[in-house]
């Protein structure tokens, strides 16, 4: 049976963050229980990554944007047609024999988005039911003024959106075979956020607190009784609601 034809980005590979200290954003994520893996010699900079066995979070000791949403789609050179035809501009346009592959762009509200020609990193060995203490990955979500801005760009790219909802606070969910993202409003939170929810989440907030973890004021309208806002050493927020997926 043919395999389903690649969306345009590819598949979703990495949420990559650029941090100042790698040791320290490394020692923060396996304190809540995220583990690393194996990297290639791709680049040139300090890089790691580390898991909860869903979701890939790419630590790059370097200046720039961040969070980007990675992915990898080979033969990207030869690919550039489509994203034209989409009407896309290419902030970085990487390609060639002698070089790694790569492009970048921004969605409509500044979000940054890459494409690699290859992986670089081998997928961890961690059990299904392997989670880190901060509940299962649900959606990385971003901040967006108009929804159905938001929602013309990412459905062409293979993603599509499931309606409006307004509980715990108004987003926009859009659903993919790889990664799920949402949209957010800015006067939540004018940032973009790593969203986990846990049905024991309270059980699992109170464990953060007795190793020290530090917590931030939460967005307007979430209740601090089993929701938690942590904040990474290089500015990653990480929102942890109770609830299911």
């Amino acid at each position: 049976m043919a395999l389903a034809p690649l969306p345009p980005p590819g598949r979703f590979h990495e949420l990559s963050l650029a941090t100042r200290d790698i040791r320290a954003s490394v020692e923060f994520y396996e304190r809540l229980g995220f583990s690393q893996t194996a990297t290639t010699d791709t680049f040139g900079h300090p890089y790691g990554v580390l898991t909860d066995g869903r979701l890939y979070l790419g630590l790059h000791q370097r200046q720039g944007a961040s969070p980007i949403l990675t992915f990898v789609r080979p033969g990207i050179a030869a690919c550039l047609d489509e994203f034209a035809a989409l009407g896309i501009e290419l902030t970085l346009c990487r390609t060639g024999e002698e070089v790694f592959n790569e492009i970048g762009f921004e969605g409509p509200h500044g979000e940054s988005v890459r494409v690699l020609e290859a992986r670089t990193f081998s997928p961890a060995e961690r059990g299904a039911g392997e989670v880190s203490l901060c509940g299962d990955f649900a959606e990385v979500s971003l901040p967006a003024g108009d929804f159905e801005r938001a929602q013309a760009f990412w459905e062409p790219l293979g993603f599509v959106a499931t309606g409006e909802v307004d509980a715990p606070y108004v987003h926009l969910p859009l659903t993919s075979d790889h990664v799920d993202l949402a949209f957010h409003r800015p006067r939540l939170l004018d940032a973009p956020m790593v969203v986990f929810r846990a049905a024991d989440m309270r059980q699992r907030i109170e464990r953060l607190r007795t190793l020290g973890v530090e917590e931030q004021s939460l967005p307007r309208g979430i209740t601090r009784d089993a929701n938690a806002l942590l904040t990474s050493p290089e500015g990653t927020h990480l929102l942890l609601l109770s609830g299911e997926e």
